[in-house]
């Protein structure tokens, strides 16, 4: 092989590796792209958000709930998901028990309601 042949694909090969880098890094900070972990977690955070906003509706929307909004505000903020969980606000439909996750998202919300 010629000096200036191996000098071309050493040269082009490097070429190769620095550009795929440089298109990772810029398709990665500014280009949006995401990996597989990083869409699972904010698709698992867009559904509890969802969730809890359903919760915050049911709580709302049952005929005790000033008097329920009232005695949730006396608790303490690690009964309150308690409190969520027994009336069962935090149930989807088709769900027999709901998530831990749910009941705590949920209480951030009513929190949000009872400060306004």
């Amino acid at each position: 092989m010629k000096p200036e042949t191996a000098g071309k694909i050493k040269y082009g090969v490097w070429g190769l590796i620095v550009g795929a880098i440089l298109a990772m890094i810029i398709g990665f900070a500014w280009g949006g792209w995401k990996t597989a972990g990083t869409t699972k977690r904010m698709s698992e955070e867009a559904v509890l958000a969802s969730q809890a906003a359903i919760c915050v509706a049911q709580f709302m929307k049952d005929p005790n709930h000033e008097e329920n909004l009232k005695e949730f505000e006396k608790l303490s903020s690690w009964e309150r998901y308690k409190f969520i969980e027994k009336g069962g606000w935090d149930k989807m439909p088709g769900q027999e028990k709901a998530d831990y996750d749910v009941s705590r998202a949920c209480a951030d919300g009513l929190e949000v309601l009872i400060k306004k």
